[in-house]
């Protein structure tokens, strides 16, 4: 859907001041679509919407939260609801690499992981989604990983909760695609942001082959074609998508449980 008569209709970008929430935020904008930025960093997000009004010619308006504090998804929704936006595409983007479950030892910084990663993405679905249902148009996109589709070892956070947000997306789909809204889990392998520098990561990036790189543009698209054909699960890439079937065979699976069993104590 591009752009509307209705001048209150909004897109909703989380983690909108960066990567890509902000390749999200260029893209539907250049479709016609007015903006709700989302994001901690209240310079840059109306850096990005300056930018995107000038040169797109759309309203970009920015709340600034931090959807990790939990009540942050109430406030943008009231936020929306009191300047009579309403969101006909929200993009569930904001997301960190997290701590590790069991080497990290703080409690309080594991929920805040939780919040942020899960909590908030279904917060909005619960408050966002059923209006949507009502109006009879809608499309969520929810960003997850390819790290999402094939358990690996260590860690047991980041791909645990983008499988939630796999298993939200296909089941939210399933439940409101009759009404007019379809619902995108989006799978990205390793792609062009700045998440692993934020993340300190930068030196497992610059030692990995070139090839297992996307750039966020083509991410970004594949998402938005996808929720518009109503696919529940966007795999992005070519790559991704050829190797997404291996990651779902039992075969697969067998073999990584194998390779991670700790060897045998002498």
């Amino acid at each position: 859907m591009t752009g509307s008569a209705n001048t209150n209709k909004r897109t909703l970008v989380t983690g909108a001041s960066a990567g890509l929430g902000a390749e999200f935020a260029r893209q539907l904008a250049a479709r016609g679509n007015d903006l709700v930025l989302v994001a901690r960093r209240e310079g840059r997000l109306l850096e990005l919407a300056k930018k995107l009004n000038q040169n797109l010619g759309v309203r970009a308006d920015v709340i600034v939260a931090d959807l990790a504090d939990p009540s942050a998804p109430k406030r943008i929704a009231d936020t929306c609801a009191d300047n009579s936006w309403e969101i006909d595409w929200l993009i569930n983007n904001a997301g960190i690499a997290g701590p590790d479950l069991l080497k990290d030892r703080s409690w309080r910084d594991q929920q805040t992981f939780f919040q942020l990663m899960m909590l908030a993405v279904a917060d909005l679905c619960h408050r966002l989604v059923p209006p949507m249902a009502d109006r009879g148009f809608g499309r969520v996109i929810n960003v997850a990983s390819v790290a999402a589709r094939v358990p690996r070892y260590g860690g047991c956070n980041y791909g645990p909760a983008k499988a939630y947000l796999v298993a939200l997306s296909e089941e939210l789909n399933l439940t409101v695609a009759a009404q007019g809204v379809h619902v995108s889990a989006l799978c990205p392998g390793y792609t062009h942001t700045d998440f692993h520098e934020t993340a300190g990561l930068m030196e497992i990036k610059n030692n990995m082959a070139k090839w297992l790189w996307y750039d966020a543009d083509v991410v970004v698209r594949d998402a938005i074609k996808g929720v518009d054909a109503g696919k529940p699960v966007v795999v992005s890439g070519r790559l991704y998508r050829w190797l997404d079937p291996i990651f779902q065979s039992v075969w697969t699976r067998r073999f990584l449980r194998i390779k991670a069993r700790p060897d045998p104590q002498p």
